[in-house]
């Protein structure tokens, strides 16, 4: 097994500490619903993401419990049907 690098040490380390708050059952049920439907998807792409993105995108999928794929899945979903907005709307 791999040592774990800096930034895994300090997420475990949060953790520990109960730092982490778990997300409402609604936007869980969402993303549920998301990975459900990535069963019925047909097209595949590759996308390149600076290393901090990539990051952050994979603890946000931590926190959710849900891997980062779907994770970006459910985004653009979202994007798609008008449900994410920009912070100044």
């Amino acid at each position: 097994m791999k040592a774990l690098d800096k930034e895994e040490k300090e997420i475990i380390e949060s953790y520990e500490n109960e730092e982490w708050v778990s997300s409402g059952e609604e936007i869980k049920e969402e993303i549920r619903q998301a990975a459900k439907n990535s069963t019925l998807k047909n097209k595949r792409i590759n996308i390149r993401l600076t290393e901090k993105d990539y990051k952050d995108i994979q603890i946000k999928a931590m926190e959710e419990g849900i891997p980062y794929q779907t994770l970006i899945s459910s985004i653009i979903h979202k994007y798609n049907k008008g449900e994410l907005k920009k912070d100044s709307e």
